[in-house]
């Protein structure tokens, strides 16, 4: 584990001592990575106990759960009390629904209250009064753009993909001609308010990790009342590679058989990819792995959690800190299925967590 303890060093000093890394040119990059590289090689220790965490190891350490993150139970307490106020009841009116003909924007439209929203994703200082446009309206921006416009650029769906002067009124998404969808952002009729692709951006970055997981759950809330997890559910874990294009090898380092590797994108890592067809062994990039609801009554499926790591890494490091994620947030484990990747042959999941692994019967 000490290449791991290396190079969870050398990527927690280049995030701290240079914070604009990624307006650095690549000469400055190449001088700098391997400058730090050399520095902590030659200043580290094999024979000390390695003390860094193993969440710091995997570069999974963002991602774990922390304080001010609510669990089903709690949100639907938070969701009650706001419900049982005075001026949240007077508040609950939806304007221009007469607007909303798309059948999937009226059933989202009927599942987010604006008010909570806002409340999961206020910084602390939030002033309404000082506000012409709230987090909800961004988050109805993005799931708009999600579900119906994935394939253009933000800069188009919000009007700004020419010349940039302002807002433009014209836009064919979120204009002015466009009733439905300014309707279902929350943007007026009768004046020519628009959200930029800048403010949608500053939007996504000024979202903490405690305010995305707790979204997650009042997702995951209306899942259950809505019965999605009730009922012949189990659950599956799987991992897929997501390769970053263009990624160029700063500085590399061999140490007892184990290489040490440093790109353009500090997290990334290379690490060897399931055999598929037409594809390299080896992926640069990153490993998504992911927590599944399956309904064995209806064969439907949804994910529920997931986790983002460097490719290197082997998928039985993540299999616990899924379930801990899914018990910290209230979901109901039981049986998990996965494939021999994430097996728990010291059965630490099952005597930690109480949940059963399943994993099929090897090819071989």
């Amino acid at each position: 584990m000490h290449h791991k303890n290396i190079k969870a060093i050398v990527r927690k000093q280049l995030k701290i001592n240079y914070r604009h890394w990624n307006r650095l040119n690549k000469k400055d990059k190449k001088r700098i990575a391997r400058m730090v590289l050399d520095e902590v090689e030659r200043d580290y220790d094999f024979n000390h106990e390695i003390k860094t965490s193993e969440p710091e190891l995997l570069g999974i350490e963002d991602q774990m759960p922390t304080p001010g993150i609510m669990n089903l139970e709690e949100m639907e307490r938070f969701i009650e009390s706001h419900k049982n106020d005075v001026l949240f009841k007077l508040n609950r009116h939806k304007k221009h629904p007469t607007y909303l003909k798309d059948e999937e924007l009226r059933y989202i439209d009927g599942i987010l209250d604006d008010q909570i929203i806002n409340k999961l994703l206020s910084y602390d200082g939030y002033s309404p009064c000082m506000r012409g446009l709230f987090p909800s309206n961004y988050l109805r921006a993005e799931l708009l753009k999600a579900i119906k416009y994935p394939e253009i650029s933000y800069r188009k769906f919000c009007g700004d993909d020419k010349t940039y002067k302002g807002h433009k009124s014209n836009s064919g998404y979120i204009g002015m001609g466009n009733k439905q969808n300014r309707v279902f952002i929350g943007l007026p009729l009768n004046k020519k308010k628009m959200i930029s692709h800048v403010q949608m951006s500053q939007f996504r970055a000024g979202l903490s990790f405690k305010q995305l997981v707790n979204l997650m759950v009042y997702i995951l809330y209306h899942f259950k009342k809505a019965g999605f997890l009730d009922g012949g559910i189990i659950h599956c874990v799987d991992s897929t590679e997501l390769a970053i294009e263009r990624q160029e090898l700063l500085a590399a380092l061999t140490i007892k058989g184990k290489n040490i590797r440093v790109y353009d994108e500090i997290d990334c890592d290379c690490g060897k990819r399931r055999k598929k067809r037409d594809k390299s062994e080896y992926v640069i990039g990153y490993r998504l792995h992911t927590l599944t609801a399956i309904n064995a009554n209806t064969g439907r499926s949804f994910p529920l959690i997931s986790l983002l790591a460097p490719a290197n890494h082997h998928d039985s490091h993540f299999l616990k800190y899924l379930v801990q994620f899914g018990k910290a947030i209230g979901l109901d484990l039981r049986l998990i299925t996965a494939d021999e990747a994430y097996h728990d042959n010291d059965d630490v999941i099952y005597s930690e967590n109480n949940v059963h692994l399943i994993t099929p019967p090897g090819s071989k």
